[in-house]
């Protein structure tokens, strides 16, 4: 009896080298998929302006990017643009909407009202060194019975005061509530520019 010998695998070179790209092809678009899920998740997200009451700072069509994380590990400042999630309450008449974009107003504690077009705050006329239209349409509250803000709460407000229904139709929105801070408008490309 004789021993033949083992043939060994006809597997050639070529075909071990495209079996090796196509794993490392595989692993480098799983890594960027967990990337990008993993930033949209907890970090940045882009939103679609749905209606005119952010006008003229945004307008209908335009897309911005929200940064998720400064809102965990920064502070939030009157002025500054939001979205979060539509409140319950939230009832203006139109199709609902999963999420809201209104600039802050009020922070814990402020204590807001109106008179006329002028919005105060703890007794001062805001500055609103932001563009804004008015009239500013619904009342806030009185000066002898303002709005208080609770303490983790923002009161929201449209910079179309007169066509925004916002924390003068459904209150304060809370914290949790809070999806992140636009600061980059990305579309369309001629209006591309920060908030």
């Amino acid at each position: 009896m004789t021993d033949e010998p083992s043939t060994p695998p006809t597997h050639s070179a070529p075909t071990k080298r495209l079996r090796h790209l196509i794993f490392e092809w595989v692993i480098i678009l799983l890594a960027a998929l967990v990337v990008s899920v993993g930033l949209r998740t907890f970090a940045l997200q882009t939103f679609y302006i749905p209606s005119g009451s952010m006008e003229p700072t945004l307008l209908v069509g335009d897309r911005i990017i929200v940064d998720k994380l400064a809102v965990d590990w920064g502070t939030i400042n009157r002025g500054d643009i939001l979205v979060f999630k539509s409140p319950p309450t939230e009832n203006c008449g139109g199709a609902p909407v999963a999420d809201l974009v209104k600039r802050v107003i009020g922070l814990p504690g402020d204590r807001l009202y109106s008179i006329g077009n002028t919005i105060y705050v703890n007794g001062q006329a805001l500055k609103e060194n932001w563009p804004h239209s008015e009239p500013l349409g619904n009342a806030i509250a009185t000066a002898a019975n303002p709005v208080i803000v609770s303490p983790n709460h923002y009161f929201m407000m449209g910079d179309n005061h007169a066509d925004s229904c916002d924390s003068r139709m459904w209150g304060t929105i809370t914290h949790s509530e809070i999806i992140g801070k636009a600061f980059l408008r990305v579309w369309p490309v001629t209006r591309i520019g920060s908030l």
